[in-house]
């Protein structure tokens, strides 16, 4: 069992990962904490950014809108786009492999909390081009 001040973290308290979009900063998964089953991380989109239509292959994943407002698309069984506005206290469940994008539409950041099981999804960020490692004590 890994020491129980590891199941405690912030998002200052990790490196986080830097793209073009915005910053995510895993905050439990195997390499943070040793969960084993899911990761989290604490994602921040400034204003007029977003990230573009994804999948996680072979992982669901829960978004939860923590600050600001943004348009969140999430394609149906047959592929089709279906986009909602979201803001604090939405939450949204992206079906395993589904694709999905989001873009904060409001005037200052959007943070969001989101959850991947397995985990894995967020390990794959990083192959991402425009990945790069903000170390924790630059992190925001």
């Amino acid at each position: 069992m890994s020491d129980v001040k590891s199941l405690f973290r912030y998002p200052g308290d990790v490196d986080a990962y830097g793209f073009d979009w915005g910053q995510l900063s895993v905050v439990l998964g195997p390499k943070v904490n040793g969960a084993e089953r899911f990761s989290a991380a604490v994602v921040t989109v400034p204003p007029g950014q977003g990230h573009s239509r994804h999948n996680h292959p072979g992982a669901e994943e829960i978004i939860y809108i923590l600050q600001g407002e943004g348009q969140q698309m999430v394609e149906d069984e047959a592929g089709q786009p279906h986009t909602e506005t979201v803001r604090p206290g939405c939450c949204v469940y992206i079906p395993e492999s589904r694709y999905h994008s989001t873009l904060n539409t409001g005037s200052g950041d959007m943070q969001i909390f989101v959850v991947y099981s397995p985990a894995g999804p967020e390990e794959a960020l990083r192959d991402l081009p425009d990945f790069r490692l903000i170390p924790k004590e630059s992190a925001t």
